[in-house]
Order: structure tokens, then sequence, then C-alpha cells
């Protein structure tokens, strides 16, 4: 048998540790698991615990009949005589007295946070959020029905870009549902591809394109232009879904809904273009400030 102790750790660790044990109380975890797995689900602790703490409790062949580890800096687990032990550690950092050290300090601190915002601030400047619906998932055969588009312009604010695509010929009744959008509203409000495509290279820029799952945006986008006959987009892309693949491992799915949720970004309308287009952009937004995204 395990025990795992969790305290300020991420949510994503917490609901995988739930797949091998039961939560009997607050971050405290219980399971019955062999060596082999024991060792490796403390490996996934240690590398997903964020700035959290972890402390690991099972059986082993000593005078106790168990033993332990810990991610605590402040403690460090010693043997004596086939006896563990918990030693504390004196991790408090020998603080200088001084007004000018100090000062020093303060000030170079402040000039951090300054420079990481105008570094934040100078990426928002470089991409652009991008999503679209359709009503399938093959561009041979399904058809665009909107585009939604975000950037952060130089006067220091959020510009959309929402375009509904009036040549769809069929909506399925789900997708009707999921969207809100019907053919109806696709002809009395909508534009031709053939008028929307040259507006969304012009908003586009040449803007670095970030979407989630942006390879199916981005294969529907492609064909569109060339069943119209206009030249393709030339900007780089990035998808963040494979940026959060990587960075969070223990995430139940990865729909863009459940991303969100884990970076608390709140979609009012999903499956909408416009709506999704934002939210990707706050989540880049955040990504940038965590320095998880590099552009």
């Amino acid at each position: 048998m395990i025990v795992i102790t969790l305290s300020k750790t991420p949510a994503s660790l917490r609901g995988d540790l739930t797949k091998w044990c039961q939560e009997i109380q607050t971050g405290i975890y219980v399971g019955n698991v062999n060596a082999k797995v024991r060792d490796l689900l403390w490996e996934r602790v240690q590398k997903n615990i964020g700035q959290g703490e972890a402390t690991l409790v099972y059986n082993t062949n000593n005078e106790l009949g168990y033993t332990f580890r810990t991610t605590r800096a402040d403690r460090k687990v010693v043997d004596l005589d086939g006896i563990p032990f918990l030693k504390h550690i004196n991790s408090s950092p020998i603080m200088k007295t001084g007004f000018s050290n100090a000062a020093k300090y303060h000030k170079a601190s402040k000039n951090n946070r300054s420079l990481r915002k105008g570094e934040s601030n100078e990426a928002l400047l470089k991409f652009v959020a991008l999503d679209i619906e359709t009503t399938g998932l093959d561009p041979t055969k399904s058809e665009i029905i909107s585009i939604g588009a975000v950037k952060y312009t130089m006067t220091r604010r959020v510009e959309l870009f929402y375009e509904l695509n009036k040549d769809a010929t069929c909506i399925p009744e789900k997708v009707s549902k999921l969207t809100g959008i019907d053919l109806p509203t696709l002809k009395s409000s909508g534009n031709s591809l053939e008028t929307i495509l040259p507006l969304l290279k012009d908003f586009l820029e040449d803007r670095i394109i970030l979407g989630y799952n942006l390879t199916f945006d981005l294969g529907f986008l492609n064909k569109a232009f060339e069943i119209n006959h206009l030249s393709g987009l030339l900007n780089t892309s990035k998808d963040l879904l494979a940026i959060i693949k990587k960075r969070n491992k223990f995430l139940d799915n990865y729909q863009l809904n459940t991303v969100l949720s884990e970076y608390d970004i709140e979609n009012e309308n999903p499956h909408h273009a416009d709506s999704d287009a934002r939210c990707t952009w706050q989540l880049a937004a955040k990504l940038i400030e965590k320095g998880q995204l590099k552009l």
C-alpha cells in the first residue's frame, strides 16, 4: 500500500493520481500498487509538482514496516540503522542588512518585473489567434461556416475578426445546435469566401498564427484559398495543442474547454469561432506570461 500527500500542487497532477489512488481526504491519496508503478508515480509527481510539495509513504521490510520520501526543501529523509527519519534542514537564506543592499534588491526586482511585462506586451503584437467552425472534419468534403481571429494592436486593445460564410450549402443539425448557426443565418449575415479570405489575410498581416489544434483550421483554410483561386497564407504558425500536451501531461483530456478551465479562462460560447478565438488568444497570453510560449 502507498500513501501520497500533496499540497499546493497543480489540479492536473491531483487528477492524474486518482487514476491509481483513492483520494480519501483533500490532498491525501491511498493506493495499492506494485513497486514499479509506485516508483513511476513518484517520478511523475516530482516532475509535475510545480511549486507544491509531496510526501510518499509505502510498505517496506524494515523495523517500522514502512518508509517515506518527500519533495520538501526543508526536510531530508535519513536512515539510522534501518529506521527512516525526517531531518529538519535550515533552508532560510542569510540576509545581509543595510539600506543600500535592500534598495538595490528592490530596484533590481522592480526592473525585472518591468522587463518581463514589456517582453509580454511586445510578444502580444507578434501573433493572431485563429479559429474556424466547419460542417465536418474533412476539408475535401466539409465546408467552413465561420472564421474568427483575434489580435492585440498598437493602441493596446484587442481587435476581433469574425465572418460567416454564406457559400455553405448544408449544415448538419448536430453542427447547427453546437454552433448556433443555421443556413438562413449564413445567407442573411454572411459573405462569400472569395470576399472573406482576402480580408482575413489583411487582418493576419505577417503575424504568427496561433490556434488550438491549428492543423485542422489551416487544412480547411488552405483548401478554401485553393478553391477560390487565391494565393494562400504564408504566415508562420504554432499549434498551442502541442505546447499544452508537453506542459500538462496529466489532464483528463485535451479538449479546448478542459484546457481553458485549467488556465482559469471562461469560454461563454464554446464552438463559436469568435469566442473560441478570443479564448485561444487569452490562453496564448497566459502561456507567454508564464514563459511557456516563446515567439
